[in-house]
């Protein structure tokens, strides 16, 4: 059984542009589900702890049709995460970073997560992230000062498919400033950048990336036995 810490953002909110954000459903529930039917465990943490604010737009209709993620919402088990800050990355063979536009806010230059992400890194073990998940991983930087991603295959959210009028409001955009330090591709739904990173294109991708991971596991565990 694999250890996985699955990061959410806690939340923002731009009273100026009317703006609410957080992380998104689809894209911890649906790794939750692969990941624990193979028998491994996820544990939730965000930079405050308790109950991380969701994107509401990702348990409506347009985007969530079923109300399967609205459901796993509403049953609570998003709604106790430890503190970053109380996280032990040794603990972890993997730290899975969920996107949503929140994760641009809080988690982006978060370096409590850094440190996470390195340490986890450090001990040989993986570090993921979906959609707008891979934005703290343009600022961890390891030891020689260039980013974890620094030179290697990525993939994240596209700029082409933000919502309309969102990214004048974003404080970035993930796709240029990933392009700034890594190869960014949005061809593929998934692309490992070496054997201990991973990375998700989108909220489609979390299914795959779940997958990607468990096979990883998978094959750790028969090297080991």
């Amino acid at each position: 059984m694999a250890k996985v810490l699955a990061v959410l953002s806690s939340g923002h909110t731009d009273t100026e542009n009317n703006y609410e954000t957080g992380w998104w459903a689809e894209e911890l529930f649906a790794p939750m589900e692969i990941l624990e039917k193979a028998g491994h465990q996820l544990d939730l943490a965000s930079p405050k702890g308790g109950k991380p604010t969701l994107d509401q737009a990702s348990i409506s209709e347009d985007y969530d049709p079923e109300g399967k993620y609205k459901k796993m919402y509403e049953s609570g088990l998003a709604d106790n995460t430890k503190k970053l800050s109380d996280v032990n990355a040794e603990d972890y063979d993997a730290v899975f970073i969920v996107g949503g536009h929140g994760a641009m806010y809080d988690l982006a230059e978060n370096e409590t997560l850094h440190q996470i992400i390195n340490a986890v890194y450090d001990n040989g073990n993986i570090v993921s992230a979906v959609c707008h998940g891979p934005a703290p991983l343009i600022w961890t930087k390891r030891p020689d000062g260039k980013s974890i991603i620094e030179g290697l295959n990525v993939t994240g959210y596209p700029e082409a498919v933000e919502p309309e009028g969102l990214p004048a409001i974003l404080p970035f955009s993930l796709e240029g400033k990933m392009n700034e330090v890594a190869n960014y591709s949005a061809e593929e739904k998934v692309v490992w950048g070496n054997d201990q990173l991973v990375t998700g294109r989108d909220p489609f991708s979390s299914e795959a990336l779940a997958e990607e991971l468990v096979k990883a596991f998978d094959k750790r565990n028969k090297q080991e036995n």
